[in-house]
């Protein structure tokens, strides 16, 4: 058991390794809600490779983050904010925002019509479609 945590904790000492790159970046904010002045957490954007990636990274707020982890408890009016973090010149940023819409799309027509208007390139894609 203890292998185990020790694999975990070394695995979040490398994640943190990136906070001040990726707080830099996100200019404090969090890359999904542009929300700030709050608490933020780096969150790794699946798949999740066996080594953490810089790449791999966004840094979010605790509203998004519990509901990227908890897809069953999405609240659809807090990613209206996703016709921002879409059009990111950061491309993880932009694979999170895309995958969001397209969860959203069925049932709410403003993330449809968000989807539909987004452009990506050939890598982007790709990247929104490995799950």
């Amino acid at each position: 058991m203890a292998k185990g945590l020790d694999k975990h904790q070394h695995r979040k000492d490398e994640l943190n390794s990136f906070g001040k790159n990726l707080a830099r970046r996100a200019r404090s904010h969090c890359e999904t809600c542009d929300a700030s002045g709050v608490k933020l957490n780096i969150f790794e954007v699946a798949p999740i490779p066996t080594t953490p990636d810089y790449d791999d990274c966004i840094l979010i707020c605790d509203t998004c983050s519990e509901q990227l982890n908890n897809p069953k408890c999405i609240d659809a009016d807090h990613w209206r904010c996703l016709n921002k973090s879409m059009w990111s010149e950061v491309a993880i940023v932009k694979v999170a925002a895309i995958r969001m819409l397209r969860l959203l799309e069925n049932k709410h027509e403003w993330a449809a019509d968000l989807n539909e208007m987004a452009y990506l390139e050939p890598e982007v894609e790709e990247r929104i479609n490995k799950l």
